[in-house]
């Protein structure tokens, strides 16, 4: 189901707009952050179309050069192109770029298997354009609300995404890491923590660090990205400190665990968020230790 909220008025109207369209006419989302990838998923959508058609229409808005907008239905698209498809339906609905983003966002946050680099951006946009809309009483204020200072901005962004607004901070700072970089991470080569320390450090720092990777086959931990971070803000970072703190061990314990997602979301209702999820393992794990701490003492 849906993140994002619609009044019945503008549910009726979208309804009253559904339109078979060509799928030439249809044109990406600018700066769309959400990769559309040919996995397993894909070719189940591309089965479930070629059976029973598309189901659920896309959400797309005119252009001012002719053609639409896809809001929603990137992924559907491209199955309708594979599937061989000339049209496939949408709901049409003129609206501003900025209620746009955010339909765009929350619709695509509901998929799985989201990578960092991709929540990292959508949070960026939908934020961005939080702040740039103004005050508003049309049916998109039960979605948006209305425009206020950042740090409430960003508490939106977070309550409506099911994550704590530090965690949101953390995705965004993504945006400042080099592409090779934000790449290693969506990897899980880079745990978050260590990636957005990264995150503070100039350009050319990155490359330096990026380089010293490539050579040492190696990435930073916590601690060591702390201190790259540190000496960057001292203007003391260069090849030779990068090289020094990549070429130590790693302590265990600054090592960031990873569980697949593809593996552990079986487990999970749909609706669950990462970090909902990261909760219940935790709470289990405690209740899974306390069971062998009394096994113990019998």
């Amino acid at each position: 189901m849906s993140a994002f909220v619609f009044s019945e008025d503008l549910e009726v109207e979208m309804k009253d707009t559904i339109k078979e369209i060509p799928l030439g006419e249809l044109h990406p989302f600018p700066d769309h952050p959400f990769g559309v990838r040919d996995d397993e998923a894909m070719a189940q959508t591309v089965e479930s179309i070629k059976e029973y058609g598309v189901l659920v229409p896309a959400i797309a808005r005119p252009r001012e050069n002719g053609g639409y907008e896809i809001i929603a239905g990137h992924r559907r698209k491209h199955a309708c192109e594979i599937a061989g498809l000339k049209t496939m339906p949408v709901i049409v609905r003129d609206i501003d770029r900025n209620t746009a983003t955010i339909v765009m966002v929350d619709s695509n946050l509901q998929r799985e298997n989201i990578l960092p680099s991709e929540r990292a951006k959508a949070y960026k946009m939908k934020l961005e354009a939080i702040k740039r809309q103004g005050a508003r009483t049309d049916l998109t204020c039960t979605q948006v609300g209305h425009k206020s200072n950042g740090t409430k901005s960003i508490q939106k962004v977070a309550d409506e995404a099911g994550e704590s607004r530090t965690q949101v901070q953390r995705y965004i700072r993504l945006n400042e890491l080099q592409p090779e970089l934000q790449h290693l991470v969506d990897e899980g080569k880079i745990g978050m923590t260590p990636a957005v320390e990264i995150s503070y450090l100039k350009p050319d720092e990155q490359k330096m660090l990026i380089e010293t990777i490539d050579s040492e086959q190696a990435t930073p931990s916590f601690s060591q990205a702390q201190r790259m971070r540190r000496l960057s803000q001292e203007g003391k970072l260069n090849d030779d400190a990068v090289l020094g703190i990549m070429m130590e061990q790693k302590k265990p314990e600054n090592w960031d665990l990873k569980l697949p997602m593809e593996k552990i979301r079986k487990f999970f209702p749909r609706s669950y968020t990462p970090q909902r999820m990261e909760e219940t393992i935790i709470k289990l794990l405690e209740t899974w230790m306390k069971k062998r701490q009394r096994d113990q003492q019998r």
